[in-house]
């Protein structure tokens, strides 16, 4: 007796730890996977802007030196806008020369290409440069940040306010992590090129001064470029008040991530932190590529047109980034838009619509073959003319 009840107590033991190392739910493997001592972080598949992780993303912060995404994001709307280009001179003020922090150390009056103080703000994380550069597109750092907060409110970023140019601490200079993300994704996808100064390593830039020129060794600030398989970029920060802080961004199969973290108290767990939201991106997003995004190519009618019917065409194949979506659920719509003429070759007349059970995931969009005239009064009595002498004819 007393035998079979050790056994059945043995048993119960043996079910009571079996019940405890039960493999965990995919849920709670997750939220194991992903608890993050930064203060704030998000995950953003930057083609669509589908946020995939989030911690305490609205809470405003230092965003330290982060903050010369913005300042880099201006620099590069004003060369796309042709305002501004890459051999342009650029003179270092009084102000500008006196930034504290990371900088690389220009004297007042010293000249440098617009190229090279990328360098310095990408590369450096100068504070002179990017104040240098404010004051060179906008005349003052001042009027520089009125811009920089109207483009934040342009990006629907609600939880920001720079106050300066370079991420050096004040009062009310502050943002957050959704919209690091947000500014981060228009940098990365209106203007790429910036993964030409954001993946540079190692490099130099000359000094000009009144004592004769000197080189000066740039080396990037961001060490997360050589941890990560497919890393692009993209701003490092710290500050005493800030913490270790970056907006991460990686490549893959296609496949572009932004990962941003803020508030981390070392800076081996930002970047460790940042390499385990970007593994967790990557293993959750896939590529759906349509190959035959348009299988016919009918026409379209025009309104109050001189030819009723328009031409038109749509890129080959469309490609996009499906976050746990079965792509057999995907129900494509071409949607034309009601148009009227004018229309002129290239103007965007429709799209194709990727949604899976009614929201819409991707979009495409279709394209006028040709311009089509208005039917104006004076076009009408030339062509009744016309008609008229080709009867007589």
């Amino acid at each position: 007796m007393k035998r079979f009840l050790s056994f059945v107590f043995v048993l119960v033991l043996l079910f009571s730890n079996s019940t405890y190392a039960m493999p965990q739910t995919a849920a709670e493997e997750t939220k194991e996977v992903l608890e993050l001592d930064s203060r704030s972080a998000v995950l953003v598949e930057a083609a669509s802007g589908k946020v995939i992780y989030e911690k305490n993303a609205d809470e405003r912060l230092k965003p330290a030196s982060v903050t010369k995404v913005m300042t880099l994001l201006l620099i590069f709307d004003e060369i796309a806008a042709g305002k501004l280009s890459y051999d342009d001179i650029v003179t270092v003020s009084e102000h500008a020369a006196s930034m504290g922090g990371s900088q690389c150390f220009f004297e007042q009056g010293e000249q440098q290409t617009v190229r090279d103080m990328i360098k310095c703000i990408e590369v450096a994380s100068g504070n002179d440069a990017a104040v240098a550069m404010a004051e060179h597109i906008a005349g003052s750092e001042q009027a520089f940040c009125n811009m920089m907060n109207e483009r934040a409110k342009e990006l629907g970023m609600v939880n920001t306010n720079f106050e300066n140019a370079c991420g050096l601490e004040s009062s009310n200079h502050y943002t957050c992590a959704r919209d690091i993300a947000l500014m981060s994704r228009e940098l990365m996808v209106k203007h790429p090129e910036i993964t030409e100064f954001s993946t540079i390593w190692m490099d130099s830039i000359i000094h000009k001064t009144k004592r004769g020129e000197s080189r000066f060794d740039l080396a990037n600030t961001n060490k997360f470029l050589n941890m990560y398989q497919g890393a692009t970029g993209l701003k490092t920060g710290y500050t005493s008040q800030a913490k270790y802080c970056m907006s991460a961004t990686a490549k893959r199969n296609d496949i572009e991530l932004i990962a941003v973290i803020m508030g981390a108290e070392t800076k081996e767990i930002r970047n460790g932190e940042a390499c385990r939201l970007l593994d967790y991106g990557f293993s959750r997003c896939k590529l759906y590529t349509d190959t035959e995004v348009l299988s016919e190519k009918p026409e379209v009618e025009i309104k109050n047109g001189v030819t009723g019917k328009l031409k038109y065409h749509a890129d080959d194949t469309h490609s996009m980034v499906l976050l746990d979506e079965n792509p057999d659920n995907i129900v494509k719509k071409i949607i034309m838009y009601d148009l009227k003429a004018p229309v002129y070759k290239d103007d965007i007349v429709g799209s194709v619509q990727y949604s899976v059970d009614g929201e819409l995931i991707s979009e495409s969009f279709i394209y006028a073959d040709n311009d089509i005239e208005e039917m104006t009064m004076k076009y009408s009595v030339m062509e009744i003319t016309r008609r008229i002498f080709i009867a007589r004819d």
